[in-house]
């Protein structure tokens, strides 16, 4: 398989690591700091976003890759790194991966032909990655992520530990023939108010397509000549096939009040889809009626009740008045 050497920070793609844990007991001293990215991608693939920072393929049962990964001590420590794979998943539209190094099939598919190293402060190697699909594998998308790991000396009580480690994500598919399509639409825009002082655009994407989706895009506002935007989607949703998620995107500017119509652009990969709809600012809150210590429904009923009470009294107080009223003119 042709392969194609990628920087990513001259393509214009965040070298920030695809996946970041910290695992840490107590407080710990000073965090070790170690970065992880791609070098390698398949050629066919260069101009795909999610190929550049995670490993995305589509191979045939009884095939091999080798790929690179580099990692950085950004650190001014010296430290030692340990590689291995670890299982992950996609639950509730969320790239999920668990503690320590639970393992899955896919995971055990891949070989890193370096266990350890120790790298000087600021100093970066190559890793090399193997996967290997069993001849016999079944079809189907399988997830798994590559870590580096940095484990600090335990102190002299033996009751500090930190663990920090950095990763990046594998999104494999395995099946006879060619790839299968990714796609996806967008059925409708929506406003709500955020968890701060600005609005939230939100957009339900379902997955139509045989591949997990990773949702990005934009969002922009116009309002007669007033232009907003592009405002970056703000969650990062993962969207296993069949499956709908919400994408959000935060509006992080002070706009004036009123009608907007709202242009958003969103894509995973090379796909990419486009929605229209229109908002109005500011966001109302919405309303909600309790009863404290009760049902809701006991406010409906008690409000009924008063109600009908008054409307008895008033009543009463009329017919009061037009008997006394006639009782005077005689």
């Amino acid at each position: 398989m042709l392969l194609a050497s990628v920087a990513l920070v001259a393509l214009g793609v965040s070298a920030a690591p695809a996946v970041a844990v910290r695992e840490q007991r107590q407080d710990p001293a000073e965090e070790a700091a170690i970065s992880i990215r791609m070098l390698d991608i398949p050629a066919s693939r260069v101009q795909d976003p999610r190929a550049q920072v995670y490993i995305v393929d589509h191979l045939k049962p009884g095939t091999t890759i080798d790929r690179r990964v580099e990692v950085q001590n950004t650190s001014g420590e010296t430290q030692k790194i340990e590689f291995y794979s670890g299982a992950a998943s996609v639950e509730n539209n969320a790239f999920t991966v668990p503690e320590g190094r639970t393992g899955n099939e896919l995971s055990g598919w891949i070989r890193l032909k370096t266990a350890t190293m120790e790298l000087d402060p600021g100093e970066r190697r190559p890793v090399e990655v193997e996967v290997a699909v069993p001849r016999k594998a079944s079809k189907g998308e399988r997830y798994a992520a590559i870590w580096a790991q940095v484990t600090s000396a335990t102190g002299r009580t033996g009751n500090v530990t930190q663990i920090h480690r950095v990763g990046i994500r594998v999104y494999l598919d395995v099946g006879p023939g060619g790839e299968p399509p990714t796609d996806f639409r967008i059925e409708g825009l929506a406003a709500e108010p955020g968890t701060g002082e600005f609005p939230v655009v939100t957009a339900k994407v379902t997955n139509t397509g045989e591949r997990a989706l990773d949702m990005t895009g934009t969002l922009s506002l116009t309002k007669a000549a007033v232009q907003a935007g592009p405002f970056k989607v703000t969650n990062g949703v993962t969207i296993l096939p069949g499956q709908s998620g919400q994408v959000r995107i935060e509006v992080d500017q002070a706009l004036p009040a009123g009608a907007w119509d709202v242009h958003a652009k969103l894509a995973s990969g090379t796909v990419e889809r486009t929605a229209t709809g229109k908002i109005v600012l500011p966001v109302a809150a919405p309303m909600t009626v309790t009863a404290s210590g009760g049902p809701s429904w006991l406010v409906y009923t008690l409000g009924g009740i008063a109600l009908l009470v008054l409307v008895t009294l008033g009543g009463w107080y009329l017919v009061r008045r037009a008997v006394g009223a006639v009782a005077g003119r005689r």
